[in-house]
């Protein structure tokens, strides 16, 4: 599969996870701690289950933009996406991530809140990236 990049950016991070991220323009500076559940000290940095939660669900929104503007329906001003993301070992080895999506659209009739949910989750490139390797739950609130 090919794909037109449109935009690239980049992050570095050092110390993993009781570690710093900076993005390369220095817009996202952020330490790192690991929560007590990961057996980490826990601490006022964030971590990477938390960077990709934020991400899913400002992503989704966009996709969600994206799907309405080809069902010519309009978004309303308060959509809300809620990702939440848990960690921990795989069955098969190693650690795994699961991915449950919240979303809110308020005055939107529920099927069709459902019918825009399941376009904006092909369109999605979390959802893209994800498929196959993520179970990825979605619920409309």
């Amino acid at each position: 599969m090919s794909v037109d990049v449109k935009y690239t950016t980049e992050a570095t991070a050092t110390g993993g996870r009781d570690g710093h991220a900076r993005s390369q323009d220095g817009r996202l500076d952020v330490a790192l701690s690991t929560p007590k559940e990961l057996g980490g000290a826990g601490g006022d940095g964030s971590n990477p289950e938390q960077l990709f939660a934020a991400g899913y669900s400002a992503c989704f929104i966009g996709a969600l933009k994206v799907a309405c503007q080809q069902l010519k329906m309009k978004l309303p001003d308060d959509v809300a996406v809620t990702a939440k993301v848990g960690i921990g070992p795989r069955s098969a080895g190693g650690f795994g991530i699961t991915t449950d999506l919240t979303v809110s659209l308020p005055g939107i009739e529920r099927a069709e809140a459902q019918r825009l949910v399941d376009a904006a989750h092909q369109i999605c490139p979390y959802s893209n990236a994800t498929r196959g390797n993520v179970d990825v739950g979605l619920t409309l609130a």
